[in-house]
């Protein structure tokens, strides 16, 4: 019998794909589930793109490339009644273009967001918005 011995990002990478697994399993067919992980791998995407979950729940992003990337919502995109949401806790999202440093998701970290009100929510990371880095969150 062999040992094999695993860095951190193999351990997270592995984690992160279980959980995935785990969370997306309520999904098919529709379900909501009240918590969902998107991976943000190498290819400049989320995944999934759109995620499902129930009112109070919550969504983890987390960053599997080697680059850093936002998690940003559209001002424009998400319920009347609902909070802003970004990665670095900014209040609007023209604050989170000015200030996007401050809102980097390094390789390996994660952000977390809890949604209460129904509805959709569409988001980007800032870097990489003209390169097709979008994503929605339905809350249901």
């Amino acid at each position: 019998m062999s040992l094999e011995i695993y860095d951190r990002r193999t351990v997270l990478r592995l984690s992160t794909a279980t959980m995935a697994t785990l969370s997306t399993a309520g999904c098919l067919g529709g379900q909501s589930s009240s918590v969902q992980t998107v991976t943000m791998p190498g290819d400049l995407k989320f995944d999934p793109k759109t995620a499902m979950i129930k009112p109070g729940g919550s969504v983890t992003w987390t960053n599997e490339s080697e680059i850093e990337h936002t998690v940003t919502a559209y001002e424009d995109e998400i319920p009347d009644a609902a909070a802003y949401f970004a990665s670095g806790g900014f209040e609007s999202e023209r604050a989170a273009r000015n200030r996007v440093s401050e809102g980097l998701i390094a390789p390996g970290e994660s952000y977390e967001q809890t949604f209460d009100q129904p509805g959709t929510y569409g988001y980007f990371c800032i870097p990489h918005e003209g390169s097709g880095m979008v994503g929605t969150v339905r809350v249901r």
